[in-house]
């Protein structure tokens, strides 16, 4: 079944500012909007001027590819150069929802959207804003096509990323022609990728669809990346970061880092705050996988905002339910 990943209190703006978003982004403009996941800073897939424009704001390396952002399934065949069972199984399974296929490209597709490479990444969301301006954005006028929008998180390249509008306000002011409001990321964490375009599914980035999930659908287990795997969103060794220092902890070595750590800290942790700690601030992790990527940009933001000089985090259990939490608390405690 497609995962929506919403919530009961998801906000929907007028289809006037739907509207009005749509006609920004065939102009050329910038307009950020939620998905399930997180806030993405989009732009006419099909524009190169426009694409390029993302990457100004954000600061991001010109080779680091986007994902397309599709209305629905059948927009399929226009990006990809042909589609391979698995991607159309995997797409039944999952979409719409928070899952990047990687396919061939197909011919056109811009390399300021595949960072050059013969791939690109496609997604179908969730999120009844996203939606709305996907349909509102589809469509032609004279020799021109409108039916993808290529997204990236909308923040600074490498931090962490967005889940309300709030945040895509601290971090990018003016430099977006719009922010649609649609409520907080119901999922929190960015899309699970996965690479078609090689035969068997290669695992290049978990969320909160997992592995096993995936391995369901597909008949087969995805292998992790290799050295021949297409570059990915937010693959790099470090990312998803706080601007101060993030120690990822193991739970074994956890009440031995405390006492030892003398620096000003704020604490993100699956226990609860001892008596007598002086952290600056201390936010209890839900034991709950899905809860816990819910509230981890939104819970880092606010420990990268205290007085503090280092953030301390618990490294979560085991268990592929966790993988993509994980993954991007491991990738914040790289410092690059």
């Amino acid at each position: 079944m497609p995962c929506d990943g919403q919530g009961p209190m998801a906000m929907m703006p007028s289809s006037a500012e739907i509207e009005r978003a749509a006609a920004i982004l065939r102009g050329g403009g910038l307009v950020a909007f939620p998905t399930e996941t997180v806030y993405g800073l989009g732009a006419d897939a099909r524009n190169p001027e426009a694409v390029a424009r993302i990457f100004e704001v954000k600061g991001r390396p010109q080779d680091h590819p986007l994902i397309v952002h599709l209305p629905g399934t059948g927009h399929l065949d226009r990006w990809a150069r042909e589609v391979p069972a698995l991607a159309r199984t995997l797409a039944r399974a999952f979409w719409p929802g928070p899952l990047t296929l990687i396919v061939e490209r197909a011919q056109g597709v811009p390399d300021a959207v595949t960072g050059g490479q013969n791939t690109v990444g496609l997604r179908v969301p969730s999120h009844p804003v996203a939606q709305a301006l996907l349909r509102a954005f589809a469509g032609e006028e004279g020799e021109r096509r409108f039916d993808g929008v290529a997204a990236p998180s909308a923040n600074r390249f490498g931090r962490i990323s967005p889940t309300t509008a709030a945040h895509v306000r601290a971090d990018l002011g003016g430099d977006v022609a719009m922010i649609l409001d649609g409520g907080a990321c119901a999922v929190g964490i960015e899309s699970t990728i996965v690479d078609c375009s090689r035969g068997d599914p290669v695992l290049l980035r978990p969320g909160a669809i997992t592995a096993e999930q995936i391995a369901l659908a597909a008949g087969i287990a995805p292998r992790p990346a290799d050295a021949e795997a297409p570059r990915a969103p937010g693959a790099l060794a470090s990312h998803y970061a706080p601007s101060r220092p993030l120690m990822l902890i193991a739970a074994a070595q956890w009440d031995s880092a405390l006492a030892q750590i003398r620096a000003r800290r704020a604490v993100l942790s699956l226990r609860e705050q001892p008596p007598g700690d002086t952290s600056a601030r201390w936010i209890q992790m839900s034991s709950d996988a899905v809860r816990a990527g819910h509230d981890l940009y939104a819970d880092l933001r606010v420990l990268d905002g205290c007085d503090c000089e280092l953030i301390l985090v618990e490294a979560p259990p085991p268990g592929p339910q966790w993988d993509g939490v994980r993954d991007r608390l491991s990738r914040a405690a790289t410092r690059s």
